[in-house]
């Protein structure tokens, strides 16, 4: 732009004009910017053929609190395929449907994405989560995380706090001796597992927790499982009656530290291990095992 300044008059004009091009220039760069956003999900359970529902939430990154990111797009990727989209609510959460093939599906714990579709707001973000594949015929271990972890003196709290991902090590909770090799061994060839943990507070969020149960289960190797968040309280007893009424009857054995995971089994006749052995009684009927080989032993 070429600009001829022949006068007082033409020049404030000019000014003026070049006032109005940069404010625009300026307009357009901040329209042009987009927000840095979080995508989690949780995991999910499904049979070969029925509807699967992967339950996910985008979350501004640069606020303060956790604030949800609305009326954007969002897409379930398995085996790299786009196979679901949806749309985020006011409070960044979308349910993504997925019917899993009765056919030719490989079984298991599969690692399946979602991602950000087009947006003019939010820059591309994605995440992942566990889709298990199971058969109801398969039988089902169910594992409180405070149960594969060291303790860590007499301030070791249940329910389990997660460290936040990137804590220093002297934060990090380690796992017991062994855990990770015996429940692979017992995963290896039978059972399938699901792993329960604990909202360390009302207001927790829980696609957070799960996605730092699922880093910290990797990061030790333990096998690949269903990861379950539930809050303190009853809501464990609530979730085996769902998931027995569901068609799950062969969920009948449960491995937990504290004694409202195991009261939970054996109000429903279920069996339960505590490990590692508690300092006062143990609920009567419950089996007590030192460690994780025992463990193995006693399943």
């Amino acid at each position: 732009m070429v600009i001829r300044l022949s006068g007082r008059g033409s020049c404030t004009g000019c000014l003026i004009g070049l006032v109005i091009v940069l404010f625009g220039i300026t307009t357009v760069a901040f329209a042009a910017a987009k927000i840095d956003a979080t995508l989690l999900a949780k995991d999910t359970l499904a049979i070969p053929g029925q509807v699967a529902t992967i339950e996910a939430r985008l979350t501004s990154s640069t606020a303060i609190a956790l604030a949800g990111l609305g009326g954007e797009p969002i897409e379930l990727l398995v085996n790299s395929n786009v196979v679901a989209t949806g749309m985020t609510g006011g409070d960044g959460k979308v349910f993504l449907h997925y019917r899993v093939p009765k056919q030719g599906q490989k079984q298991g714990v599969l690692r399946v994405r979602v991602r950000l579709g087009n947006s003019s707001r939010v820059l591309p973000v994605e995440g992942d989560a566990h889709l298990a594949v199971w058969e109801q015929r398969d039988p089902i271990l169910v594992v409180e995380l405070a149960a594969l972890m060291e303790q860590a003196g007499a301030r070791f709290p249940v329910p389990l706090p997660l460290p936040l991902i990137g804590a220093t090590l002297e934060w990090e909770w380690k796992p017991m001796p062994d855990a990770a090799q015996e429940l692979t061994k017992l995963t290896q060839f039978y059972y399938r597992v699901v792993y329960v943990t604990w909202l360390p507070s009302p207001d927790a969020d829980g696609f957070r927790v799960v996605h730092q149960t699922r880093i910290w289960l990797a990061q030790h190797q333990f096998p690949p499982g269903y990861v379950l968040v539930l809050p303190s309280g009853g809501m464990l007893g609530q979730k085996l009656d769902e998931l027995r009424e569901a068609g799950w009857k062969t969920l009948k054995v449960g491995v937990g530290r504290s004694k409202e995971f195991v009261a939970a089994f054996l109000e429903r006749r279920l069996e339960a291990i505590m490990v590692p052995e508690p300092s006062g009684e143990a609920p009567p009927k419950t089996r007590v095992a030192k460690d994780w080989k025992e463990v193995r032993k006693k399943i």
